[in-house]
């Protein structure tokens, strides 16, 4: 299996560009480490050697997965991210303490929490909705990356119209987190909620305004109406 990485890693250093490794830095607060490679071109170096896996054991692909990850880059944690969710098919419920793992001792930034969150455990709670009270228990993490991938696993579930009441459960947990990483990943989890309940959400943010930091507030909102928007916002 070593041979996959070895080729994966060779292709992504083939594809490095070093102007793109110096802006990509701008995009973040923490210091990351990159090759400099489009997003794009890294999903399909990505669904390119996947191929040579779709027919493993998901244990194998997670392994790999684990690999890559571990090496802290970012381009290497989206082939992981998009790895992960190309066997969703394959998921069990025992899954999950696999993907906190990734997340506590792997996830350093928010591009890597987002894709891995967005997708591959988003889908997982979807399929397996009684595991959702762990990422309410994420939310209580001292670790901000857990505390974003709380909120951020339910971004396309609240688009879909799904698990409302746990939304407001660990809106509520996060509510004033001073992180703004945390800040901005529980308003965008509300912001997607809105576009199937914006009644509920908007209720939400209005009994909640006068403590909600203003950075929440304002993803919160961004789907609102102006109306609704100047509502939420005045002092």
């Amino acid at each position: 299996m070593s041979q996959i990485i070895d080729k994966i890693r060779a292709e992504l250093i083939a594809n490095s560009n070093e102007a793109l490794q110096k802006t990509s830095q701008d995009f973040f607060k923490e210091s990351i480490r990159c090759y400099g490679i489009k997003s794009a071109t890294v999903v399909n170096i990505g669904k390119e050697h996947f191929k040579a896996l779709k027919d493993l054991p998901k244990a194998v692909v997670f392994d790999l997965c684990n690999e890559l990850l571990q090496s802290g880059i970012i381009e290497e944690s989206f082939v992981a991210c998009h790895w992960s969710y190309a066997v969703c098919k394959k998921y069990t419920p025992e899954d999950l303490p696999v993907f906190e793992k990734w997340i506590n001792n792997y996830v350093d930034n928010w591009a890597s929490c987002d894709t891995l969150c967005n997708h591959t455990v988003g889908e997982f709670v979807e399929m397996y909705p009684e595991t959702i009270s762990e990422l309410k228990r994420w939310a209580t993490s001292t670790n901000r990356w857990m505390k974003r991938a709380s909120a951020v696993s339910l971004i396309i579930p609240a688009r879909h119209g799904l698990f409302l009441k746990e939304i407001i459960e660990i809106a509520d947990i996060l509510l004033m987190d001073n992180d703004d990483m945390v800040q901005k990943g529980y308003g965008w989890m509300l912001k997607a909620a809105s576009q199937a309940h914006q009644k509920e959400i908007f209720e939400y943010v209005m009994s909640k305004k006068t403590v909600m930091p203003r950075t929440a507030l304002r993803y919160a909102i961004e789907k609102m109406s102006p109306e609704l928007k100047s509502k939420a916002m005045e002092k």
